[in-house]
């Protein structure tokens, strides 16, 4: 059963104003005319090279840009046409790993307070309850609780990244955009990584949407594959069918030019 489906998804940004005045001729179209399911469940990975719209397409889906024209639905709800209150109440559903565990944490709360954060803006919880969902998210991607009290500087960026993770959990989404959660980091801390979103996955019932560069990375976790060139999807298929028998050329493009790795 399809979680997400996106129609004729488009995104438009015009060009900026000239430096010799007035308005530039011309737009930037960063996702067009995008069209894709994801079922509950598998995880879906967006493959593509640097500035081919995959963040851009991953926003627009969870509402954090507005898009100029398609549409979006979850769950059975249409995301567009959800109002103020409406969204409010399905965001506990989709959440965001970013790819940077160092800009996308607040330097100035302790990891408590970041993991908490979701759960101070959704659900009305005594301090101790909070402190003990803390514990048990932290606990979750393979932290000590005693990792609440110290601050994000004080951490590696594998365990940043972990952080990260564990405060997209805190609601309990159906849904996550996983933005190259491991792009920023080692190979090996970036396979942990990969594993962890694995192991949650199983456990907590989640459906992604995994962005990556990396074709390696997609074939060993992904259920299927999008290929994404310059704002479009050009090819879809299972991880199998993508990787043992391709057939646009970008896509063969981007297969040969990622090494393996191990994970």
């Amino acid at each position: 059963m399809a979680l997400v489906e996106v129609r004729n998804l488009t995104k438009i940004y015009p060009l900026g104003e000239s430096p010799f005045g007035g308005q530039a001729q011309g737009e930037v179209r960063a996702v067009d005319d995008v069209s894709l399911t994801i079922d509950s469940g598998e995880t879906l990975g967006l493959v593509g090279e640097s500035g081919s719209g995959k963040s851009s397409l991953g926003r627009l889906i969870l509402r954090l840009v507005e898009p100029t024209s398609g549409s979006i639905h979850f769950d059975g709800h249409n995301l567009l046409a959800a109002g103020h209150s409406e969204l409010r109440r399905l965001r506990r559903d989709l959440q965001i790993i970013f790819q940077d565990p160092f800009g996308s944490l607040d330097p100035r709360l302790r990891v408590e307070d970041i993991v908490a954060e979701p759960l101070v803006i959704h659900e009305s919880l005594g301090r101790d309850i909070r402190r003990q969902r803390v514990s048990e998210l932290l606990h979750a991607v393979g932290m000590d609780e005693s990792a609440a009290r110290r601050f994000p500087h004080e951490f590696s960026g594998g365990q940043r990244q972990r952080i990260g993770i564990a405060r997209a959990l805190a609601l309990r989404p159906k849904f996550i955009v996983a933005d190259e959660p491991v792009s920023a980091l080692d190979v090996s801390v970036g396979a942990q990584i990969v594993n962890l979103l694995q192991q949650l996955q199983r456990e907590f019932g989640l459906t992604y949407l995994f962005i990556s560069h990396s074709m390696p990375i997609v074939r060993y976790l992904c259920t299927r594959i999008a290929v994404m060139q310059r704002g479009r999807i050009v090819e879809t298929g299972t991880a199998e069918q993508m990787t043992a028998s391709p057939e646009h050329p970008y896509t063969r493009t981007l297969l040969e030019a990622t090494p393996e790795i191990a994970i």
